[in-house]
């Protein structure tokens, strides 16, 4: 967040000259433009299995339809290294539009995007967090799509789950962003055969978590013969660096929320002020002093945690509920581990996990044609046929097929009848299967016109941990963002990772820090309250 909002800052500054700018969409041949027009509807180019054969529901509006589409996003959507030049000849065939992707690495990809903006040659569509939704939108850089969305085939085919989260992610009633796809959220997982060592129970309260956390560093869990080399959770920082911040470590920070949230009475209070947080604080210093905690937890990737965890040398990991569920499953597996897990439901004081904000597709107000985009781009990934499967499982050929063969990855064979729906081995690591392109199909907010093609392909324990999640979760709080809050906003995460950062590891007591931020806070969340409740 700390890296993020200074380049924030930088786009205020900018964003006066980068409107002023040419229309951005340069493509692959700068002679054709974004808003050149074809009456062609869009026709698929290529022929599709039976698998993919449920009714596509084609636009069948006047909109002019683009003839090129420039694209940025991160790497939910398939990478090069996976496959996407399939998966994009695919898609443009099926649409009869050249979409030209620019692909930023994913760990540095709002780096770029910052940059982007800043240099005023935007994207027609780009792929944005929560955070960075709202800041942009209220900076004006992206089109309004209310109407686009509210007058679409697709809201009104009754295929779509659930308007209220379309609903969730306006501004000041307005749509800036469109999403395909629930935000999805963590759960906590715990190694079974680490529980059943010690006979112990999944935890129910944060008193038994924290004694199994004590009891998983103090034991000699790996068999290794050294009880000091395991420990009890691990995580990818003490704060998450984007909302929902607390869901990696949720059973410390419980009722606290580290940033504005809108309180019962509909006033804006800043979370990181209040009581809560002091308790959170205080959780979290005492399991990290006494080692339950990773050590590593201040400087770990998200990487490094599932890598210990696949090492054997972490009883407790809280990461992505669904796919992650089986992926993390798989890989112990293949470590050799006992890979059954419990998905522990929210421990008493913490009561539900939090599903974030799901990313948001948005376009820029610079395109030319953002009718014809959300048309022809947004509205068909959830077509109910060819090109949702597209989004959802990938190319044909490339990353599922029906055909009749034999497919080893790793050390497993299987092998499939004709018809037969199934993932082939992943272009990127090999001894494992495709296991989904930017839709999760647990995810996904539009229904298949007919039978999902994957459905029967979806791991049992990915789709039990999908639906525990939706039970037991409630959507972040709204993220907001305008100008004052962008002014502020670096400077105020910098002293709240300070104050987290000396609290746990370094020594300062809870009283110190709250008066620690109190001091240095006090003058930047007074007018940012007034800035909102106002």
């Amino acid at each position: 967040m700390t890296r993020s909002t200074k380049k924030f800052l930088s786009l205020m500054l900018c964003l006066a000259l980068a409107f002023n700018l040419t229309a951005c969409g340069s493509k692959k041949d700068d002679s054709a433009s974004t808003s050149a027009p074809t009456a062609t509807p869009a026709e698929s180019k290529t022929e599709t299995s039976d698998a993919t054969q449920a009714p596509t529901e084609a636009p069948t509006s006047d909109v002019v339809k683009p003839e090129s589409i420039t694209v940025m996003c991160d790497g939910t959507v398939f990478t090069e290294a996976q496959g996407r030049a399939a998966f994009e000849a695919a898609l443009e065939a099926e649409l009869g539009i050249d979409i030209i992707f620019n692909q930023p690495d994913h760990s540095g990809y709002y780096d770029v995007v910052s940059q982007t903006f800043v240099g005023g040659d935007w994207p027609d569509v780009i792929l944005l967090g929560a955070a960075y939704y709202a800041t942009y939108a209220s900076a004006g850089a992206l089109a309004d799509i209310t109407e686009y969305w509210e007058n679409s085939d697709l809201k009104a085919s009754g295929r779509f789950i659930n308007e209220d989260l379309i609903e969730g992610i306006k501004i000041d009633g307005k749509l800036y962003g469109f999403t395909p796809a629930r935000g999805n959220g963590c759960v906590t997982y715990i190694r079974k055969a680490w529980l059943d060592q010690l006979g112990l129970e999944a935890p129910t309260t944060y008193d038994e978590y924290f004694n199994m956390i004590k009891l998983f560093t103090e034991n000699d869990m790996d068999g290794s013969g050294d009880a000091s080399n395991t420990f009890g959770v691990t995580a990818a920082g003490l704060i998450g660096n984007e909302a929902p911040f607390i869901n990696y470590l949720p059973e410390f920070y419980q009722d606290a929320y580290p940033d504005f949230y809108k309180s019962a009475d509909g006033t804006w209070v800043d979370g990181f002020s209040e009581d809560a947080m002091a308790g959170a604080l205080t959780r979290l210093k005492e399991a990290y002093e006494n080692g339950y905690i990773d050590k590593e937890t201040i400087t770990n990737g998200t990487k490094d945690c599932r890598n210990k965890f696949y090492d054997n040398k972490v009883g407790v990991f809280t990461y992505w509920a669904g796919t992650w569920a089986s992926n993390l499953a798989d890989n112990l597996a293949t470590n050799g581990l006992d890979s059954e897990l419990v998905v522990l439901q929210p421990i008493a004081e913490v009561g539900s996990y939090i599903e974030r904000q799901a990313p948001v597709w948005c376009i820029t107000t610079k395109c030319a044609n953002p009718e014809g985009v959300f048309k022809y781009f947004f509205e068909t990934m959830l077509d109910g046929g060819a090109v949702q499967t597209l989004w959802t499982y990938g190319a044909e050929g490339t990353h599922w097929s029906t055909a009749a063969e034999t497919v080893t990855y790793g050390e497993t064979t299987e092998t499939y009848q004709a018809g037969e729906f199934h993932m082939l081995p992943s272009l990127e690591t090999p001894d494992t299967l495709v296991k989904k392109n930017h839709l999760d199909p647990m995810l996904s907010l539009a229904t298949f016109a007919g039978e999902d093609p994957g459905v029967s392909k979806i791991a049992p324990v990915a789709l039990d941990c999908a639906e525990k999640f939706n039970e037991w979760s409630t959507v972040a709080p709204v993220i907001v963002s305008n100008e004052t809050i962008s002014n502020y906003s670096g400077d105020l995460w910098d002293l709240r990772n300070k104050v987290i950062t000396q609290v746990v590891t370094q020594g300062m007591s809870v009283e110190e820090g709250m008066q620690m931020y109190k001091d240095g806070s006090a003058s930047m969340v007074s007018e940012i309250l007034e800035s909102l409740n106002n």
